[in-house]
């Protein structure tokens, strides 16, 4: 049935459709059963009754043509003929052999002379052992015809014709009776069904129901609770003990998931910090090694010369300590730490430490209410600006454009720049960590932003165009009144 062709039809509306369909199924045959029963019954009815009468119609005649010793059925009188058809309640005429009306209980308008009996009639008498004949009529108002023949001394002397009237009007006044009565008691029965069939199929369905809703809940990253029903079919026990069976797999599998990634993850990270760390460290060495060379003790130019050595080791020394701060921040993200705050009032402060007269600053409301860590979302601004600062090549004028506002359930912040953009093959990587476009620093920002706003359910995406710019959208829960 089409109502099924869609494959998210519930298990529990496949069940009480079914059942109802099942009884409506059944009652319709049971009305059928019945009707055609009756219909049987009621022919078997009027050929025994057919039967009978001929029988006791014959009896009579006999009866009378050997008491009277008439030796010609033509010389039975009228009123003797018109007496028997009263007596059995049925109308009959006699004929010859020959087929020739002989006479009738029956009224007609034509000559007896008129009236024979078809060859195909005949015919069939003259058949050997051929006694009794019964034709359906269709076009009459008698519904059959018996055909007999009559004996006097064991030889046939002629063929008794009996039209008969079935009148099923009793018949059929019980039939629509009793099936009036059937109607109200299936009428009944479907009540019945469909309320039972709605507990039924709720029943049924409760157990795969919360299962389904576990399935649902489980996570390869959390702690995953077990099924515990009582009172299930031993199908879905299977099914319950599977799933337990999959969880503690999962925890198993998660375990050491979690253990490979935190492996991978530091190993990459040891193998970019010691890249970033060996950078800085050449050049020192080289420094080192030709002050070493050239230092004169006498040399009235060492002071300037030991100045510019410092200089390049303090620098150098920066940059390892930038490096190392850097990892720092992103190893050791600080626990969540939900404070209220105002939105619009902790972005402004992350923009008074730029002081830029190119950035510029919007927002729809002068308060939004939310639950964030205030310095998690300064550093996520300033970050955020330090990277759009960055993307603005020097040949051009710079704009960036940082908007706040909010729907009914979120707060919305956009960062826009018209720096160069990103590039098609690197917008897959863009969050991923140690990935960076720029000379220096370890490409662990956005990373870092994106921890920062899932821990606090929040997204971050962006939308960019090559040499024309990008927009980065902060999206994270407001708090609601």
């Amino acid at each position: 049935m089409k109502i099924f062709n869609n494959n998210k039809t519930s298990l529990s509306f496949r069940i009480f459709y079914y059942m109802i369909l099942l009884v409506v199924v059944a009652s319709i045959l049971i009305t059928a059963v019945t009707i055609i029963v009756f219909n049987n019954q009621s022919r078997d009815y009027h050929e025994e009754r057919l039967e009978r009468k001929e029988s006791h119609l014959i009896l009579n005649l006999n009866y009378f043509i050997e008491e009277t010793m008439i030796d010609s059925l033509i010389n039975i009188p009228q009123d003797k003929i018109n007496e028997i058809a009263d007596i059995h309640e049925i109308p009959f005429e006699i004929y010859s052999l020959q087929g020739q009306l002989l006479k009738t209980s029956i009224d007609f308008k034509l000559s007896k002379d008129d009236i024979i009996l078809s060859p195909e009639i005949l015919l069939f008498f003259k058949q050997q052992n051929n006694t009794r004949y019964v034709e359906n009529n269709d076009q009459s108002k008698y519904s059959k015809s018996s055909y007999n023949v009559i004996y006097n001394n064991n030889k046939p002397i002629g063929i008794i014709h009996m039209p008969y009237y079935m009148d099923d009007s009793l018949s059929n006044n019980e039939l629509r009776s009793f099936l009036k009565n059937l109607g109200l008691v299936q009428i009944g029965m479907v009540l019945i069904a469909f309320i039972f069939a709605y507990f039924l199929s709720n029943y049924i369905t409760k157990s795969l129901t919360r299962i389904s809703q576990k399935i649902k809940t489980t996570k390869l990253n959390k702690e995953n609770a077990k099924i515990d029903i009582e009172k299930t079919p031993m199908e879905v026990s299977i099914l319950i003990d599977s799933y337990n069976t999959m969880i503690d797999d999962l925890e198993e599998s998660a375990v050491k998931l979690a253990k490979s990634e935190r492996e991978t993850a530091w190993r990459e990270m040891a193998k970019q910090v010691a890249h970033e760390i060996k950078n800085p460290l050449t050049p020192m060495r080289l420094s080192i090694q030709s002050f070493q060379k050239n230092y004169n003790p006498e040399d009235k130019k060492n002071k300037i010369k030991l100045k510019d050595f410092s200089n390049s080791l303090i620098e150098q020394i920066d940059t390892m300590s930038s490096i190392a701060t850097a990892f720092s921040d992103f190893a050791n993200m600080p626990e969540q730490k939900k404070e209220l705050l105002n939105v619009t009032e902790v972005v402004q402060i992350a923009l008074d430490i730029f002081n830029k007269d190119y950035i510029e600053y919007s927002v729809e409301e002068k308060e939004i209410i939310t639950l964030f860590d205030r310095t998690q979302l300064i550093r996520v601004i300033t970050n955020l600006i330090n990277n759009a600062i960055q993307a603005i090549p020097e040949d051009r004028n710079p704009i960036i454009k940082i908007d706040v506002s909010s729907t009914k359930k979120t707060v919305v912040i956009n960062i826009e720049d018209n720096g160069n953009g990103i590039s098609e093959k690197n917008r897959n990587k863009i969050f991923e960590p140690s990935f960076t476009t720029k000379s220096s620093g370890m490409g662990l920002g956005l990373s870092m932003i994106q921890s920062i706003m899932l821990a606090y359910n929040g997204s971050i995406t962006f939308k960019t165009k090559e040499n024309q710019g990008t927009i980065f959208k902060l999206v994270f829960p407001i708090k609601l009144k």
